[in-house]
């Protein structure tokens, strides 16, 4: 079944002095690696649309058997080959070498495999604690309102952004900084997840909306949310083509309200996605 097939696969397990050791089929490198050692560089639109068809694939299936993944990010996917080719790279930028050798690798294949199911939890079970690495936690996490099925779609839409541009969406360490990026990059997040803010996160609000920028801890952590742009200027600068289509999936991948975010079958059937498909048969 290919959707299964996106979903790593175990081949045995065994005791060894008391620690049981599972063993999976033999993969490449993740897509952190990979943007790593070609120095952070994007992929090609048409690149990050296969790797995203076979990760809401794969998130569809979990989602279908009730799982929720919780750790989705570029260390927890996988190429299934290392192999890869150098092609030109032509757009010059601060992260090009010094050297005059303007190439960049794309993966020979771009079948992926997602890893590292230690967090995944089921639908029914305790959602009360924090989950999701930093940079791909969804809002919903951040001001204590429960999560559920939804919080991988988010996580997916970070994904993709980084994917596109080569760098993390949201880089910070410090929740109200994160949720202040949020606004920056997608807008204000919605008075009704404001007022239902869990004690924890009380702190983050004042009168009604995010206590930003008067809740800074410094001026570089305004400087850091103030220099990113709009989700959709940060697109353009990237993509060539199918622009409108990727702006649109990613807002409703990132809407701030779970229940209004979309799913990943309904993602599978977005544009985006779809076009390619008429595009390629016609």
């Amino acid at each position: 079944m290919l959707i299964l097939c996106s979903c790593v696969q175990i081949r045995n397990w065994f005791d060894y002095r008391n620690h049981i050791c599972i063993v999976f089929e033999k993969l490449g490198p993740s897509l952190y690696d990979f943007l790593r050692k070609n120095n952070y560089r994007s992929f090609p639109i048409d690149l990050v649309r296969e790797l995203g068809r076979q990760l809401l694939e794969c998130v569809a299936f979990m989602h279908d058997l009730r799982l929720i993944h919780t750790d989705l990010k570029p260390e927890n996917i996988l190429l299934v080959s290392p192999d890869y080719v150098k092609i030109p790279d032509y757009k010059v930028s601060p992260r090009s070498p010094k050297d005059g050798a303007y190439f960049k690798r794309l993966p020979k294949s771009s079948a992926i495999k997602v890893i590292d199911f230690g967090s995944t939890t089921y639908e029914h079970q305790d959602h009360s604690y924090i989950v999701s690495t930093r940079h791909y936690r969804a809002p919903e996490v951040i001001l204590g309102l429960g999560w559920s099925y939804s919080c991988d779609v988010w996580s997916i839409g970070c994904i993709l952004v980084e994917l596109c541009s080569g760098e993390a969406l949201f880089q910070t360490h410090e929740n109200l900084e994160h949720l202040a990026m949020m606004e920056r990059v997608l807008g204000p997040l919605p008075q009704h997840m404001l007022k239902r803010v869990d004690r924890h996160a009380e702190k983050y609000v004042r009168r009604g909306r995010l206590d930003w920028p008067e809740g800074a801890t410094s001026r570089e952590s305004i400087k850091a949310v103030t220099k990113l742009p709009r989700l959709q200027n940060l697109v353009m600068q990237h993509v060539d083509h199918s622009g409108g289509d990727f702006i649109n999936l990613l807002q409703g991948l990132l809407r701030y309200d779970p229940s209004d975010r979309l799913t990943a079958k309904e993602a599978l059937r977005h544009p985006f996605f779809t076009r390619d498909v008429h595009r390629r048969s016609s």
